[in-house]
């Protein structure tokens, strides 16, 4: 099924073979202003709410960027007042990201920067094009700070020392690096990247939706518990699953040496 939704000029919903693709088009960075991040919510909240869609995958449409962060020439134009306003819906896209119960990816084709870099950091996983291009924090040359997550997910994903050097030195850092920490889980070359995105996104659309929902609650809620306690989550859990159809369908097809047709 293929099913496309305009919100309006910056944001398009397509679906295809159970994967949502958002695709972000503001040239000529991706810049995000308050405009921006409604039709970003709306179009998450769409994505969650379509029992189709089990991969939620955020995109570019420029070659340059994934996003760019804050459009500062509105930032700067704006009250305060507006700015937290568009602030809080940055935030509000972030969550709406990470509560999903579906896999949510983050296809990083060029500069991901500032809330850009956030955005990403907020889905599951990061797939990158091999490139001349860059991802960072530099929120601190402007005397500030990541607002909407950015430290707390940095330091979760590359560990305190090399989060913190990029954090109070506002550096960024090139694909091949951001691999290499691990802020991104896999690079790929510019000829096969969309590709690679497809495949990878189609291969987890496949799988069984209860039980990754499962692994991602195992592994988020588990980074806040002791040893003791994510043991028990994780037997709460996959207790859950047993009598799934989807356990039942993968045990039948393992059987009978085929690949599982989950629900």
């Amino acid at each position: 099924m293929n099913i496309t939704t305009n919100l309006n000029h910056f944001i398009t919903l397509q679906i295809i073979n159970r994967v949502g693709y958002i695709l972000i088009d503001r040239p000529k960075a991706n810049c995000y202003d308050i405009h921006f991040m409604k039709q970003l919510i709306s179009c998450l909240k769409e994505a969650e709410q379509n029992s189709e869609v089990k991969v939620i995958v955020i995109k570019s449409a420029l070659d340059k960027f994934f996003c760019a962060g804050a459009d500062v020439k509105v930032f700067q134009a704006n009250t305060t007042e507006e700015n937290k306003l568009m602030v809080d819906h940055a935030k509000l896209s972030a969550q709406l990201i990470s509560e999903s119960k579906k896999v949510t990816i983050a296809a990083i084709n060029g500069h991901a920067l500032g809330g850009g870099l956030e955005l990403a950091m907020a889905c599951d996983l990061r797939l990158a094009k091999e490139g001349n291009y860059l991802l960072g924090l530099p929120e601190i040359k402007l005397g500030l700070m990541p607002g909407n997550g950015g430290s707390q997910r940095l330091i979760r994903l590359i560990g305190k020392s090399k989060a913190l050097e990029m954090l109070v030195t506002g550096d960024p850092v090139q694909p091949e690096e951001a691999l290499r920490v691990g802020l991104v889980n896999h690079l790929f070359t510019q000829e096969t990247f969309e590709n690679e995105v497809i495949a990878f996104a189609e291969k987890l659309s496949k799988g069984p939706s209860m039980a990754i929902t499962a692994s991602k609650e195992s592994v988020y809620k588990g980074l806040e518990l002791s040893m003791e306690e994510g043991l028990k989550l994780e037997s709460q859990l996959v207790d859950q699953l047993y009598e799934t159809e989807d356990a039942k369908e993968g045990n039948l097809a393992f059987v009978e040496k085929r690949e599982p047709n989950f629900r």
